[in-house]
């Protein structure tokens, strides 16, 4: 299972990648609009980033003809783009116009076990089901996820699940349970994953403890360790 950021901001890509977790990225317009920076130098900085993982980018278009159009210029970007193509009548077409092209798809916004599906048949690259968004409405999100990953393994599609729309850790633990392959998310949720005052109490208590030991201002000279004995 791979970790993913939903971000288009640089600070938050460089922490992710310190910890040494991501494994990708993903955008929307909406994301990309935060950021107040022009699209294809954006587009751009993250693929150099985030390279040699997949980022995806999302098309604008209406018409699957449009679609596809964009699909090629995005796909110019940078080698490790992944071109988001809306679970629609319209961005299955575009997917269908794509084949052959080598270039990568990511079927986004699916809020039902029978888009996925679709696309899946389709060959799309991933599918992105939306667990938050469903769950914002009333409905299971794990559930959906679960569903298709049931479909998916009993048919051995090549598309990879991306569980999307995350809201918190207790989701991406549910999500990793249906084995998923991707959990993408906000920066904020990875980072809520690490966090827990539990660990900040002991380890501060493990720290004044450390205080007392003798000969602790060299412990960890290499010179020092090399001399014992």
């Amino acid at each position: 299972m791979n970790i993913f950021l939903d971000t288009a901001n640089i600070e938050e890509i460089k922490k992710a990648k310190r910890w040494g977790v991501l494994k990708g990225l993903t955008t929307n317009p909406s994301i990309v609009a935060r950021e107040g920076k022009d699209f294809v130098k954006l587009a751009k900085e993250l693929c150099d980033l985030v390279h040699p993982y997949p980022v995806s980018l999302e098309v604008v278009d209406r018409t699957g003809e449009g679609m596809a159009e964009q699909a090629r210029t995005i796909s110019e970007l940078g080698r490790n783009v992944v071109v988001k193509l809306p679970a629609n009548p319209e961005g299955l077409a575009a997917l269908n116009l794509l084949k052959g092209e080598n270039i990568k798809t990511n079927l986004t916004l699916v809020f039902s076990t029978s888009q996925a599906l679709l696309a899946m048949s389709a060959g799309a690259t991933y599918v992105s089901p939306f667990i938050g968004r469903l769950e914002d409405r009333g409905y299971e999100g794990i559930g959906l996820v679960r569903d298709i990953m049931h479909i998916h393994n009993a048919y051995k599609f090549k598309t990879e699940i991306i569980a999307a729309s995350i809201r918190d850790p207790h989701q991406v633990i549910e999500a990793a349970k249906t084995g998923a392959h991707i959990i993408t998310m906000p920066f904020a949720v990875l980072e809520k994953m690490l966090l827990n005052t539990m660990t900040d109490t002991d380890l501060e208590k493990f720290l004044s403890d450390w205080e007392k030991v003798p000969g602790r201002g060299e412990a960890f000279s290499r010179r020092r360790v090399e001399n014992v004995g």
